[in-house]
């Protein structure tokens, strides 16, 4: 597969020969084009010369439009129970034994579950799954390993050894970090502003310092911090939950769990893929059909004490996953930070010229800053979560809660954000309770750790 000089108003690719048996890492930062390079990749079955060839992608756009195309059908208003959607073993359509050679994605207890209740992590393995399945010659893979456990990375990536070696399918993998690199990747490109700055050998260019340079972060370069608006009283302790229990029917996702989280003692949440990590942040939010069958207080009120969720929420900061893919509305990237002053998803409400210039200072420290009118539907995925991460800051909340808020960011992005947190520990008014995946950043700011 050769692309001599394609040139589009997002890529300006002079060339690039992607020949067989050699298997490609494309690394580049948020908003680089990689989004852009896929489409470009897919669009290559149409051509003559691979007209013969199939190609699949995963990536984050592929797993939001699916989720949207879930919600069109929902016939849960027309129904008396809860409609599931299309179910993972419908959607994969395939015998037993095809499901049982994809063993290793640990699929058991999501096949009958529909698509829209599983997690960011479940929902990725599951369109994973199904590109498999189908075979193809080219399978596009746009940051595979993000949102999955670090069992679930081991043994997806010791997979996509062994199908390297077979060579019956070509992987391109759409990368935003260097370390993700392994040794099985014969070649390596860097996209930077929609060109391949650098391409060769994975030892030629993992040995260029220069082009690690480029993917550094130097917190010399960010603007200054900004002021916050307003100061809330915080209760003490800030979250209890007693015996906390989340089940449907007979499946028990976690019970007897007991938490207390003191303002600014920082909370980090761990555990795999389904131990209901994100159910847990969604009981404390209120964004849990079962949060009024627990004992749960927040910001000193008592779950069901006739609390409206927008008391809670005017002092709750939130960057998830769940709250990404809801937000299908549309605005500029400047209206949804200003949607964190009002906690709505989009933007309803006037702003103040305050209001305004503090959202647009936000943005500036995200790095979005030239973005600020740029709708928020056709950003890069990372981008759109820079600025959910921005939505969430722009009030400095007194709680924070973070599930796997780094998901889709570059290195640089990556690191930024764990330095919001560790500023925002050093200004003792934000508390922090985050769920992740990643050991690197279990940081020291965090003093308690709640294994699911």
């Amino acid at each position: 597969m050769i692309f001599q000089q394609y040139l589009t108003s997002h890529l300006n690719i002079k060339h690039w020969s992607i020949e067989f048996g050699q298997c490609w890492a494309v690394v580049g930062r948020n908003g680089s084009g990689k989004k852009h390079l896929a489409q470009a990749l897919l669009t290559q079955q149409s051509t003559p010369e691979n007209s013969q060839h199939t190609f699949s992608l995963i990536s984050f756009e592929q797993q939001q439009a699916f989720y949207e195309s879930e919600l069109k059908n929902d016939d849960t208003d027309f129904i008396d129970r809860l409609d599931p959607g299309t179910t993972v073993r419908a959607l994969l359509n395939a015998t037993d034994a095809e499901i049982q050679s994809l063993s290793f994605l640990n699929l058991e207890s999501i096949l009958d579950r529909g698509y829209r209740l599983l997690s960011s992590g479940e929902s990725r393995k599951a369109l994973l799954a199904q590109a498999l399945l189908q075979k193809p010659n080219y399978l596009i893979l746009d940051e595979p390993y993000d949102s999955l456990d670090k069992q679930s990375k081991k043994e997806l990536s010791e997979f996509f050894s062994t199908l390297v070696q077979q060579g019956d399918i070509q992987l391109i993998f759409l990368l935003n970090d260097l370390n993700e690199i392994n040794d099985w990747h014969s070649h390596v490109a860097i996209l930077e502003k929609g060109e391949l700055i650098a391409q060769g050998l994975r030892e030629e260019i993992l040995n260029n310092q220069d082009l690690h340079a480029l993917l550094d972060f130097d917190t010399n370069t960010l603007p200054p911090w900004p002021e916050s608006l307003s100061k809330a009283q915080v209760s003490n302790p800030i979250v209890t939950l007693n015996k906390a229990k989340v089940s449907y029917g007979d499946t028990v996702i976690f019970e007897n769990i007991d938490l207390r989280i003191k303002p600014g003692e920082h909370t980090l949440l761990t555990g795999p893929n389904g131990s209901g990590k994100s159910t847990l942040l969604h009981l404390i939010t209120g964004d849990h059909p079962q949060s009024y069958a627990n004992d749960i207080s927040v910001l000193g009120f008592k779950r069901g004490s006739g609390e409206s969720i927008w008391q809670l929420k005017k002092n709750i900061g939130i960057v998830s996953p769940e709250l990404h893919r809801n937000h299908r509305v549309s605005g500029s990237a400047l209206e949804i930070t200003l949607s964190g002053f009002f906690d709505s998803i989009g933007l309803y409400e006037a702003s103040s010229p305050l209001q305004i210039e503090h959202a647009k200072q936000w943005l500036a420290l995200v790095g979005l800053a030239h973005k600020s009118s740029t709708s928020f539907k056709t950003l890069a995925y990372g981008e759109q979560r820079l600025v959910l991460i921005a939505r969430a800051l722009v009030k400095q909340p007194a709680l924070l809660i973070c599930d796997e808020p780094t998901q889709g960011l570059d290195q640089i992005n990556r690191l930024r954000f764990l330095y919001f947190l560790e500023h925002l520990s050093s200004q003792q008014h934000t508390t922090v309770l985050m769920a992740s995946h990643r050991d690197d950043e279990h940081l020291a700011l965090f003093q308690h750790h709640l294994k699911l």
